[in-house]
């Protein structure tokens, strides 16, 4: 008997989860696997942030929450769209807590796309974004982006997408699997082309935001233009800045129609977020920023070890990330793998990483700078010897 709904039948589960749990149960049974899979910082969650989460609890914060999330923690998120991003949003109706940023996706895509509907995806992409859509009913539309573009779409790339049957466009920048973060005029360019489709909305995945290595100014899509801030999803969390991957927290401003969309929906799946989690998300936004300064400089550090000693492989091409924390690395010389899949290839050699055709982009793989500098040489030492550089 098939207990899986068609929908489901017709996707596969995350190659990125599958490909670290496979390496951790090879760890498990003795095999000597370096990791560099999982997008989690290795950071600790700051110990103010775990007192305030204590505090909370022994204080009584233990109930249920409002769906869309907490009064303080929303009105925390305000700011953080004033002072970091020039970005005005009510905390009562356009700010939306959920359990991690994937449901704040999920939600949004849950709760307004119908069968038939197109979702225009840009490749390399995260690898949930295109299963979201399909578990909606909708067409998932993949757009190749050109390295020589830094990864980020061209206004024509956009434009070429778009049909009448469009309903979203996924941005993620700093982005997930390659480090691109696009610039205003970058942005400024697709918003021109989105402001003749007012039916069209977009989803702009900021989670990456804090994790950048250059002094330029981060733009959210949503600060471009007024009309684009009332159509953008602007997406974000505390995991990956605070390592706060296990406490579950992601949040959003939008339009305040979307928003009550997604609070109805939520409503019936999980609710409102952990009381507990929330009451550290907010020590966490009100935190030093320093300290994110500070991560930033390590996965900078880590980022230049990695390029450094890739570059010694004729076979590898790595591009330089702006942000985030992998590093995207391009096989010139595929045939060396002896037809097999990147991963598997290099899992023999006693390392894991995630195959590019995850996220739509064979012929790639990516590493996950988010391990300690030793990790990192040891991983890449076993890469360029099994390339045989």
């Amino acid at each position: 008997m098939n207990l899986q709904s068609r929908l489901l039948a017709a996707v596969s589960s995350s190659q990125s989860i599958a490909t670290a749990q496979r390496a951790r149960d090879l760890i498990a049974q003795g095999h000597d696997i370096v990791s560099v899979t999982i997008g989690e910082p290795d950071f600790p969650t700051p110990p103010a942030v775990i007192e305030a989460a204590f505090a909370a609890a022994r204080q009584g914060a233990t109930r249920y929450t409002p769906v869309p999330g907490t009064a303080a923690l929303r009105c925390a998120i305000a700011g953080k769209f004033v002072s970091e991003n020039g970005m005005a949003y009510d905390p009562d109706g356009e700010v939306f807590v959920a359990t991690g940023a994937k449901q704040v996706i999920y939600d949004a895509l849950t709760a307004t796309l119908n069968p038939d509907d197109e979702v225009v995806v840009f490749a390399p992409y995260w690898v949930s974004y295109p299963t979201i859509a399909r578990l909606c009913g909708a067409t998932p539309v993949i757009v190749a982006t050109r390295a020589e573009n830094g990864f980020v779409p061209t206004a024509e790339e956009l434009a070429s997408a778009l049909t009448p049957r469009t309903r979203w466009v996924m941005l993620n920048y700093p982005n997930n699997p390659t480090g691109a973060v696009a610039t205003r005029a970058q942005y400024e360019a697709l918003a021109q082309v989105l402001e003749a489709r007012p039916d069209v909305f977009v989803l702009s995945d900021e989670i990456y935001e804090h994790i950048r290595y250059d002094d330029r100014p981060f733009t959210s899509f949503g600060s471009v233009s007024e009309a684009m801030r009332t159509r953008t999803l602007v997406v974000n969390g505390v995991s990956k800045a605070y390592g706060m991957t296990g406490w579950r927290i992601g949040y959003a401003g939008g339009p305040r129609p979307l928003i009550a969309a997604m609070a109805k929906l939520q409503s019936h799946v999980t609710g409102g977020a952990s009381a507990i989690g929330q009451a550290a998300a907010l020590a966490a936004l009100g935190s030093d920023p320093g300290l994110l300064r500070e991560r930033a400089a390590e996965y900078r550090a880590r980022r230049d070890l990695v390029l450094n000693r890739l570059a010694n492989c004729p076979a590898l091409e790595a591009l330089e990330p702006k942000g985030a924390f992998y590093v995207f690395v391009r096989m010139l010389d595929a045939a060396r793998t002896g037809g097999k899949a990147v991963d598997e290839f290099l899992l023999d050699h006693g390392v894991a990483v995630i195959a590019g055709d995850g996220f739509g982009a064979p012929g790639w793989f990516r590493i996950s700078i988010a391990t300690s500098i030793e990790e990192l040489e040891r991983a890449c030492a076993r890469i360029v010897a099994a390339f045989g550089a």
